[in-house]
């Protein structure tokens, strides 16, 4: 007789055939061993061993929902759920405008018909958006390792006093290396200019010298003389190329000191400004000519004639990439390639206007004039806040990242600090140069402002001038060949086009609230035509004689009533709205005063 152990080592796989269940009746339970559960994705299946009385472990499923409170072992709850608060005051320095007006109205998806409700619905998510990268900002502002430091003296003792000397031997040998001297007394005095990540450095002398080089490295990129007269330079969107304007014509330069373009159509050119989020090329002339050339294709996109004379002032806002110019009548206009008119005039001085510089907010702007005069301008309200008194007026104004001011006199360098909110009364620092200044800039992310003048460039640090901490996608001073490709190919991908340049970009981003009537006539008067009119109704051709005159005169009586109904509505209303005016005269008629007897 065979055991059971025997039978089951006997059995094999093959030919072995599974057991069907008998179908189950009503009166059975269904859920039986964990069958015809619902399947639900909200729900997470634990699995725990029970021993039963075999010793045999048994799998029981238990359900516990997704959505409910995370517990401690202790049975407490989180005292303080949630991500942490932000402060008022770090989302305030992250906030970039004020957030939209929405349209009043139910949020729909983009497939309904109604514009106001598409807009409502854009406005809604864009605002959402805003304010999740201003959250996200403000947090990670704990990750930024750097922050700006002042000079600070001891008692007794003022900052204009500390030489740039001490400075550089008091600093680390990395810092005390920004402090140096060009002596280039052949060719000067010299014009400057930095790139955006403050890592390039081009200098232009008045006598044709041109060069460019890595500033932090020392390392020469191209030197060349032009063998004429040189009014100004400027780099353009990267390190690559370099635009100067000569005693003629404009001439692009690329970074080893090849010829690339002649532009004759922009001469006589005194003063140039890039405007790199739109890469435009904006010059003045001498013969009151303000143009734009897109770097982009070549192309000159608008010439506007000032009627103002010679330009040789000129300052950009980084804000709205709006065109600063001052004049010899103190006068001070603002320019848009949009309009032929200037967008705003001021009279800012009893003199000419000598320079003009602009914060990077777009808030405040600085200018001095012939008549000795500092003033700082509230450009929003075109109000001057503050106004200074210097000895022999300034020549030179720059403004740093961190607002300060630099203010060039003669061969004397002046910077002030705080000078948007409180008067100033005494210099933040100062520094007598070799010549006459002939050009100031503050180096962006650098604690540097960079002297150009008759004998040479001098280079001076200036604590606290410049932003810690830079925006590696933007403007990355430490970027490869590889990296700055990819961001000029993006940087063209996202070029703002010039017809969005205004005084308030953030209207730009406001709905037109022009009634749909207001538009339809606007559309009537331009083609002369109601498009929507309703056509008359003219009945279609029948055969066999059944579009004799006769019966498409019966045709039309039909449907005339249709029209006839509009015209009546149309007077009704018309009549409605008469008597209710004769109403209100004679509401307003009956009530009299003693002098109603005079009237005649």
């Amino acid at each position: 007789m065979a055991t059971a152990t025997d039978a089951t080592a006997g059995e094999t796989h093959v030919g072995k055939e599974k057991k069907k269940k008998a179908p189950k009746r009503y009166w059975q339970d269904t859920k039986a061993d964990g069958e015809g559960e619902p399947e639900d994705r909200n729900y997470k299946k634990v699995q725990r061993e029970t021993k039963t009385s075999k010793n045999k472990p048994v799998r029981k499923k238990t359900r516990i929902h997704g959505t409910q409170e995370k517990k401690f072992i202790s049975g407490k709850k989180d005292p303080f759920p949630g991500p942490a608060p932000v402060p008022e005051e770090k989302l305030r320095k992250f906030r970039r405008g004020q957030p939209f007006n929405q349209v009043s109205g139910n949020f729909f998806p983009i497939r309904n018909i109604g514009k106001q409700d598409i807009y409502s619905y854009i406005l809604k998510h864009a605002n959402e958006s805003s304010t999740l990268a201003t959250n996200r900002a403000a947090r990670f502002d704990l990750l930024l390792p750097e922050d700006a430091g002042f000079l600070e003296a001891d008692e007794g003792e003022d900052t204009c006093a500390i030489r740039q000397e001490d400075i550089a031997e008091a600093v680390d040998i990395t810092s005390a290396t920004k402090y140096f001297n060009l002596s280039l007394t052949q060719f000067g005095p010299y014009r400057l200019d930095y790139t955006r990540n403050g890592r390039h450095l081009l200098l232009g002398g008045r006598r044709g010298h041109v060069s460019c080089f890595d500033w932090h490295s020392k390392q020469l990129m191209c030197e060349i003389n032009v063998m004429e007269t040189v009014n100004d330079v400027k780099w353009l969107h990267s390190e690559a190329m370099f635009a100067v304007a000569q005693k003629k014509w404009l001439y692009i330069y690329d970074s080893t000191g090849i010829e690339l373009h002649c532009i004759r159509r922009f001469n006589d050119v005194l003063r140039m400004q890039f405007l790199p989020y739109h890469f435009l090329l904006a010059t003045a002339s001498a013969t009151g000519f303000l143009q734009y050339l897109d770097v982009s294709v070549g192309k000159e996109v608008a010439t506007t004639c000032t009627k103002s004379g010679r330009l040789d002032v000129m300052a950009q806002n980084p804000y709205n990439a709006v065109i600063h110019l001052g004049h010899p009548t103190g006068t001070v206009t603002l320019w848009s390639p949009n309009q032929r008119t200037p967008l705003v005039k001021m009279l800012c001085h009893r003199g000419g206007v000598r320079s003009i510089a602009v914060d990077k907010t777009g808030t405040y702007m600085v200018t001095s004039g012939l008549d000795r005069k500092l003033k700082v301008f509230d450009i929003r309200a075109f109000q001057p806040l503050h106004s200074y008194f210097l000895p022999a007026g300034a020549s030179c104004l720059s403004l740093s990242q961190k607002g300060l001011l630099s203010a060039c006199t003669g061969d004397i360098v002046q910077v002030y600090k705080d000078v948007f909110n409180t008067p100033v009364k005494k210099p933040y620092m100062a520094h007598r140069v070799r010549g006459a200044v002939w050009g100031a800039q503050f180096c962006p992310f650098e604690d540097v402002l960079g002297i150009g003048h008759a004998e040479g460039f001098t280079s001076l640090i200036i604590p606290g001038a410049g932003e810690p901490n830079f925006d590696g996608l933007d403007a990355n001073p430490y970027r490869s060949v590889k990296q700055r490709q990819e961001w000029e190919v993006k940087a063209l991908l996202e070029k703002v086009q010039p017809e969005l340049i205004s005084l308030d970009p953030d209207r730009l981003c406001e709905v037109d609230r022009a009634t749909w009537e207001q538009k339809h006539q606007e559309r009537v008067k331009r083609l002369g035509y109601d498009p929507l009119a309703k056509e008359k109704f003219m009945p279609r051709y029948k055969a066999k004689g059944r579009s004799s005159s006769g019966n498409v005169e019966k045709r039309k009586k039909q449907v005339a009533h249709e029209d006839q109904r509009d015209l009546i509505r149309k007077s009704v209303e018309e009549k409605m709205a008469k008597e209710k005016e004769l109403k209100e005269k004679k509401a307003e008629q009956g009530k009299t005063s003693a002098l109603d007897r005079f009237k005649k």
